[in-house]
């Protein structure tokens, strides 16, 4: 049977019922890497820092490359408006899968750090000026705050901080003060360090009230929820493919339409041009306007693939998933370690992602990260790019274990028991 497609060539989203179980045994035979014989017995839990790759993404770059590969915009030839075609399907399906209204607002960049800065660079560029007001969390990613810092440092800006709280949540109690006289707020959805779900839409409300933009880091969040860019109010919103099953080299920027129709290029050349003389030069309409040079082609039809997947999956089901297994975690560590201990972040997992960050008895976390890595356990250790909250927590670094829906109850065990040997090995 062939596959329903809507008028746009693009396939409908194939949800399951709502809370539908995840088998992970069948979808972990979808990665090759749980089944290559060097990686028996791994146990990844690094999917805040990039995800695995299923089969269904990789088989459709290759046969991007091996039937397809041509440039696109450009060639009058089958294979390059076939190219040019599946470019466009990818992007129609990011469209869909993120509930945005236009197809045209979604812009292909080569990750969210590029995305992020692309709006600081040309909105931000266009519309600050010595004095203004940038508002900041104490949970963002560098991504969401240098490329401000930057800009605040070119124009003399003010930047103010939503602070965080002992319990890992925004604290909004001065929100609206914070708020008065800011152009622009940067959120992140999702902590990428303490798994936080930020209350986005009551953010995004008042800082329209106060006549803010707002521009949303939603790396964490779009690879495990339901997302709808009109439901969270926001302005601007950036994520990436690798975080969701997708490759690396290819992000997202959506924004709102009369705001990227305003906004000056971020980067010239071939692409991004209507009409150039040697007097200047016209943009190209969106999306174009934002995508100069050769786009990624094979990456972005690979996330297109990804979308297709997590949909077979279900995003309702994902999130079900990770907040089942984000509990069972916190359960299971507290209950082996107790005051051995600290898991940093919200208590409750449903207030949180499935990403949670730990400190073992005084054991360095690089020293956590090596331990488990001999067992073939893979967790990250660092800042993760999130310095200023490292202070706010009061420490130089931490381990951080990420879950996503190839992960199941086992790999937490995996994880406990691998945690006590490192606190048995470091023990004095």
């Amino acid at each position: 049977m062939s596959e329903l497609r809507t008028s746009d060539g693009v396939a409908p989203p194939r949800e399951p019922t709502e809370f539908d179980p995840i088998d992970t045994i069948r979808v972990k035979a979808d990665f090759p890497i749980f089944s290559a014989a060097a990686n028996d017995g791994l146990v990844y839990l690094d999917s805040a820092a990039t995800s695995q790759k299923p089969r269904q993404v990789l088989d459709a770059m290759r046969t991007f490359y091996e039937t397809t590969n041509a440039n696109v915009a450009r060639g009058v030839y089958a294979i390059a408006e076939e190219a040019t075609n599946q470019l466009e399907g990818a992007r129609r399906r990011v469209a869909r899968f993120i509930g945005a209204p236009s197809a045209d607002e979604v812009i292909f960049t080569k990750n969210a750090t590029e995305s992020l800065n692309l709006v600081a660079g040309s909105w931000g560029r266009a519309n600050l000026a010595s004095g203004d007001v940038v508002v900041l969390t104490e949970l963002e990613h560098h991504a969401n705050i240098v490329p401000w810092q930057m800009l605040a440092a070119e124009r003399e800006l003010e930047i103010r901080w939503i602070p965080v709280g002992s319990d890992g949540l925004l604290d909004l109690g001065h929100l609206d003060q914070l708020l008065d006289g800011a152009r622009i707020v940067g959120l992140s959805a999702m902590s990428n360090v303490l798994g936080t779900l930020t209350p986005v839409r009551t953010i995004t409300d008042a800082a329209h009230a106060a006549g803010a933009v707002v521009s949303v880091d939603a790396c964490q969040f779009v690879p495990h929820n339901r997302t709808n860019v009109l439901d969270m109010g926001a302005d601007f919103i950036s994520f990436s493919a690798h975080k969701m099953c997708g490759p690396t080299g290819v992000g997202v920027l959506w924004g709102r339409a009369e705001l990227l129709d305003a906004m000056p290029p971020f980067l010239g050349g071939g692409g991004m041009i209507d009409n150039v003389t040697a007097e200047g030069f016209t943009p190209a309409p969106l999306p174009h306007k934002f995508e100069a040079g050769t786009p990624p082609i094979a990456e972005a039809v690979g996330l297109g693939a990804a979308i297709d997947y997590l949909e077979s999956i279900g995003m309702d089901a994902i999130r079900h998933h990770e907040i089942a297994l984000t509990g069972y975690a916190l359960r299971t560590l507290s209950e082996r370690f107790g005051d051995s201990i600290t898991i940093h972040g919200p208590a409750d997992p449903h207030a949180r992602g499935g990403v949670f960050s730990l400190a073992l008895n005084g054991v360095h976390p690089h020293d956590i990260s090596q331990v488990l890595d001999s067992h073939k356990v893979c967790v990250r250790a660092g800042h993760h790019c999130a310095k200023p909250l490292m202070r706010v927590l009061d420490v130089g670094a931490t381990a951080r274990a990420s879950v996503y829906l190839y992960n199941d109850e086992s790999d937490i065990d995996a994880l406990a028991d691998a945690l006590a040997e490192a606190d048995s090995f470091f023990a004095f």
